[in-house]
């Protein structure tokens, strides 16, 4: 089961895997075809339900050399549940699934998730790594990898020249549509369609609409829609006040948990120790969210691609940078989790790995003073720290210095 945000890529993904490696693809989308869904009424049992979908093909189905694409699954409720019957039939059933808001799905379904009988995987929007893969420069993305382990600076040339392509990621973004669109257009911003990115929005406000209850919709869409004055604030802890004067947790948990689950908002949770698990030491209500993607924050923010690529005003270029980082790392499958020791000093990611906690500054710039990174050095003594910045690799009184460009390479494994 592929979970991830709308236009991600999932069905192209399992689509493209299943005719590479099976001779027969039986595809269902319950999204093109609402009646499908009648073929998994009545009985659930696995025998039962290929008879009724050979019907409906019209053919006998070989089960050892097919696989069965069950697309846009959140529209059918009771496929998911099948998913455990066949998970328990003594025959060699193959089933892929994939679908818009099945996280929001999964949590809310009246008949019984098949927990243990399924395999979960995300799929997050492209990362800078992939964007480099997809715009043929391949090359960078092996060089920053050799860099980011050895700490040594890359030729100053080579990596102003990959900012560049950093900031453009920043314009783009990593939805596969808007990339894609991109390179199709020879690699200039000038010519590529941020319409694009514009109408996945406009799908996730209708989503919102259809797979919310009345009321929920509305709080969800002000949640969403305010995210750039929350991460605009020099405070970028998420204040209510900003969604509804006046507001608090109670009105608006509900919404914001809904958009994480549909995975349309990274939380950032703060945590009061630093100790393992850090998880046992957040501290409820008081937590940053980004968007999934910093292309889709760049679009609502209505920023113009020749203000990022030669900004004059540092500070929206801050909340840019802070978003991209927390999408990078999500990407790597870390949580995220930030500290503060109340208004002396905060660092934006604290992250569990095997050197231990690791803090994590990011900076939008190469002007790296601070003082926050000090306090929690001086206070937890961590194996090391990481900066990410503008400037290039290196490895200076134990603090690591990650180009911007590099933050795909920061993972649990350090």
């Amino acid at each position: 089961m592929l979970l991830g945000a709308r236009q991600t890529g999932k069905t192209y993904i399992l689509d493209d895997f299943c005719r590479k490696n099976f001779e027969n693809v039986i595809q269902l989308n319950f999204f093109e075809n609402s009646e499908l869904a009648s073929l998994f009424q009545q009985s659930l049992k696995a025998t039962d339900i290929i008879e009724k979908i050979e019907l409906y093909f019209g053919k006998k189905i070989e089960i050892k050399s097919s696989i069965f694409f069950f697309d846009e699954i959140q529209e059918c409720e009771q496929a998911i549940t099948s998913l455990k019957f066949f998970a328990e039939s003594p025959l060699p059933f193959k089933i892929v699934t994939a679908g818009s808001l099945l996280g929001v799905k999964i949590n809310r379904m009246k008949t019984p998730f098949p927990v243990g009988k399924v395999k979960i995987e995300y799929l997050d929007p492209m990362d800078f790594e992939e964007f480099l893969w997809a715009t043929d420069n391949t090359m960078f993305a092996d060089a920053i990898k050799e860099h980011f382990l050895n700490n040594n600076a890359l030729p100053a040339i080579i990596h102003n020249k990959i900012l560049t392509l950093y900031r453009q990621y920043l314009c783009i973004g990593g939805m596969p549509a808007s990339i894609k669109n991109f390179v199709e257009n020879n690699k200039d911003l000038l010519l590529s369609d941020s319409t694009i990115k514009e109408n996945i929005l406009t799908g996730y406000l209708a989503d919102m609409v259809k797979y919310a209850e009345n009321m929920d919709a509305v709080k969800i869409h002000q949640v969403y829609r305010t995210m750039p004055a929350q991460l605009a604030k020099e405070q970028k802890k998420f204040m209510f006040k900003i969604v509804e004067k006046g507001s608090n947790a109670e009105k608006y948990q509900g919404a914001i948990n809904w958009l994480i689950e549909a995975n349309l908002l990274l939380r950032c949770s703060l945590v009061n120790s630093i100790q393992i698990p850090l998880n046992s030491y957040i501290v409820e209500n008081f937590f940053k969210l980004y968007l999934s993607d910093v292309g889709l924050l760049t679009t609502l923010s209505k920023l113009k691609y020749s203000e990022i690529m030669q900004p004059d005003n540092m500070a929206f270029l801050g909340f840019l940078t802070q978003n991209y980082a927390a999408q990078a790392l999500v990407a790597n499958k870390i949580d995220l989790h930030y500290w503060n020791s109340g208004n002396k000093a905060e660092i934006d990611y604290v992250i569990n790995t095997t050197d231990g906690l690791i803090p994590i500054e990011v900076k939008s710039s190469q002007n790296v003073a601070s003082k926050s990174l000090s306090v929690y050095v001086g206070k937890f003594n961590p194996k090391y720290a990481i900066r990410i910045s503008q400037k290039n690799f290196g490895l200076e009184n134990n603090i690591k210095s990650v180009p911007l460009y590099a933050t795909f390479c920061i993972n649990n494994q350090l």
